[in-house]
Order: structure tokens, then C-alpha cells, then sequence
């Protein structure tokens, strides 16, 4: 990826991605955390020396093996705050607040 190329909004969860072996068995969903790390990675740089912190996030549908997710970014507040949503087609299946905090 050069750096001028931003990360994609959209991934394919890879049927065999580590986070499924014990999660659960017989019934593989991708583990909330997982779900969180890739927001954090997509959110893009918070304001110059601080983190992205989770501020809020609402898990609100499994996600199983082999599903494309979609994230969506919105500006929340004069802080930098950043609002995220993640569907699997048009089925919204988390969704949370990043807030800028110090590192």
C-alpha cells in the first residue's frame, strides 16, 4: 500500500482467520474485539499526539465466516470524536464512538 492510499472500508471475514478456532465451536462468529481492532486500524489518524480510544460500542448481530463488512466514518463533536458503523449488507452489525485521548 503507498502512502497515499487509504485502507479499505470494506473486508471479506477469511473463513479460516485465527479468531474461530474456540469461538464458538460449531458456530464460528468473529469476535467482538476483532471487530473493534479493524475500526480502530480504519479510523484513520487521530488529532496529531493522541489515540484512538472505544468510547462506546454496541454489538448488535453476529458475524460469521466468509461475511463482507462495510465501515462507515462520521465526524461526532468538535473534540475529533469519529462515530462508526459496520454493516454486513444492509444489516447494521456494530457500531460505536472512537474518542481522541491523550497517548
Amino acid at each position: 500500500m503507498s502512502a497515499m492510499s487509504a485502507p479499505p472500508l470494506e473486508w471479506r471475514v477469511p473463513p479460516a482467520h485465527p479468531a474461530f478456532a474456540g469461538h464458538f465451536p460449531g458456530r464460528p462468529i468473529v469476535p467482538g474485539v476483532v471487530l473493534l481492532d479493524r475500526s480502530l486500524r480504519l479510523a484513520g489518524p487521530p488529532p496529531t499526539g493522541l489515540r484512538w480510544a472505544i468510547a462506546q460500542a454496541k454489538f448488535l448481530r453476529p458475524v460469521g465466516p466468509g461475511e463482507t463488512l462495510r465501515w462507515s466514518f462520521d465526524a461526532a463533536g468538535a473534540a475529533g470524536a469519529r462515530r462508526f458503523a459496520i454493516h454486513s449488507g444492509a444489516a447494521l452489525v456494530a457500531s460505536g464512538l472512537l474518542q481522541p485521548e491523550a497517548a
